[in-house]
């Protein structure tokens, strides 16, 4: 079964990838909260100020009070938007194209498993989705963790995405000239 090593690959890199959602919410969320409830803290004064006519205690305040105010929700929002792009970073890129690309791995290789074609065209696109999800999500994962400058090259190369779109070309191929519908022994 050729497909074999696409589904237990598959399988093991979705628990690498699934395995980021914990390790958002245990590095990054404390951070986020307290982000959050400074942010709700300023932007409420912001809106009090408003719907009082910028007087707080009855006082009216000055511009420059209203200005420093101001700054001080911008700032709580900028504070925010910085701690919650580490969480962005990962949800958008490893996690979720790493969850994808390992759910076309375990699709593919079933697939595998019902198409009668030589061995080597079946290898071939085997191949080709391991490759091309290393090199993808994988390294977007690699970016995501470790800031690796080399991981961000290979990806730009664009390489991995191509290989996956191929071996998607391929398996379409595959299908439409073997597909039996029963497990094919290889």
């Amino acid at each position: 079964m050729i497909g074999k090593k696409n589904v237990v690959f598959g399988f093991l890199f979705l628990v690498i990838t699934a395995a980021l959602g914990p390790y958002m919410i245990f590095n990054f969320v404390p951070g986020v909260g307290d982000a959050q409830g400074k942010k709700q803290e300023t932007v409420g004064r912001l809106q009090n100020l408003k719907l009082n006519n910028f007087e707080e205690d009855l006082e009216p305040l000055t511009a420059e009070q209203i200005a420093k105010a101001n700054t001080d929700g911008l700032l709580a929002l900028n504070t925010l938007i910085n701690a919650e792009q580490p969480i962005d970073i990962i949800k958008g890129g490893p996690h979720a194209h790493g969850n994808l690309e390992s759910l076309l791995n375990i699709a593919v290789g079933i697939a595998l498993c019902f198409i009668a074609l030589p061995g080597l065209f079946k290898q071939i696109i085997s191949w080709i989705f391991i490759a091309g999800t290393l090199l993808h999500s994988g390294m977007l994962f690699l970016i995501a963790l470790y800031q690796m400058e080399l991981a961000n090259t290979i990806l730009n190369t664009g390489v991995g995405p191509a290989l996956i779109l191929l071996g998607l070309l391929l398996s379409g191929i595959a299908a439409a000239i073997g597909f039996k519908g029963e497990f094919v022994r290889d």
